[in-house]
């Protein structure tokens, strides 16, 4: 059990991670990623992420290298919404067997999936079947929509190599690090949740209510297959000679209450991101703050 899907990566690079390595990811990516490798000498290595936000398998290849301990996917991902299909996991995985069995060293494939049970109508295909190096990091805070409870786990694969030794890491991580134990209360009371499930007919409609307004007010946006959040391109000005980037978009939105997060927090300049866990009667009620604000771009 880990404190919550941060706490969680925490552990887990702590773990795998010797100072220099790196870790993939595919650009755009949670923004705190960049911190949670580097906490443990790591650092990132970014991949554009291909046009419709899937992997770009042969970019990965390319970043490979002997300094490569994992490469971190997230899926649904925030914050574009993406599900990675089975077939690009699968590719992943043949790519890092590939790669593992020409340097020596398997990379492990970390999944960061609080998500999951947010999916519409698409299923998220599993990773601890497809590769034996591989952990899953989650969090209930989005399936039991229990935000701030900072209860999650950590799932390891039971064939990874050196299994000992990665569990013994991670159990002495998560206490080196400070939490000792992920809560005891909530580990109590999600063994009793285990079955349950958030209503994802619930963020089906407010994506629905979200994208209608957006549709409307002429704002470009990738299709969200999970989670609950839309990616938006920045609409373009309708006078070119002033600022069109993100920070200037989400910064002219404020003064329609409107909130958004630049998408050069997430290594993508040029989007940015809204996120739709609210009230869909908030939702609603933001179309007129949308069609005045894009009057005035």
């Amino acid at each position: 059990m880990a404190v919550g899907a941060a706490g969680g990566l925490n552990t887990v690079f702590k773990t795998i991670c010797n100072p220099g390595d790196e870790v993939i990811v595919s650009r755009p990516y949670f923004m705190e990623y960049r911190s949670y490798t580097g906490n443990h000498g790591a650092k990132i290595t970014e991949v554009d992420a291909l046009p419709d936000f899937n992997l770009d398998i042969d970019g990965i290849a390319a970043a490979l290298s002997p300094k490569t301990a994992a490469v971190l996917i997230n899926s649904p991902n925030n914050p574009t919404g993406r599900i990675y299909p089975e077939k690009t996991i699968a590719a992943l995985a043949a790519l890092l067997r590939e790669h593992g069995g020409k340097t020596g060293r398997m990379p492990y494939l970390v999944s960061d999936e609080p998500y999951r049970e947010i999916a519409y109508n698409v299923q998220v295909p599993p990773v601890l079947c497809t590769y034996p190096e591989s952990i899953v990091v989650s969090s209930y805070s989005k399936s039991l929509s229990l935000p701030g409870e900072r209860i999650g786990y950590i799932a390891v694969n039971p064939a990874i190599g050196c299994k000992d030794d990665v569990m013994n890491g991670l159990i002495y991580a998560t206490r080196i690090l400070g939490y000792v134990n992920a809560p005891a209360l909530m580990q109590r009371i999600v063994a009793e949740l285990t079955d349950a499930r958030v209503d994802v007919a619930v963020y089906a409609g407010r994506r629905s209510a979200f994208t209608a307004i957006l549709d409307e007010a002429g704002i470009e946006y990738a299709a969200p297959e999970g989670a609950f959040y839309l990616f938006c391109k920045v609409p373009p000005r309708k006078n070119k000679n002033e600022p069109n980037d993100d920070l200037t978009f989400v910064n002219h939105l404020k003064r329609y209450l409107i909130l958004g997060v630049p998408g050069a927090g997430f290594g993508r300049p040029g989007w940015l991101r809204f996120a739709y866990c609210v009230d869909e009667k908030i939702i609603r009620a933001s179309a007129s703050s949308f069609k005045k604000a894009m009057q005035d771009w």
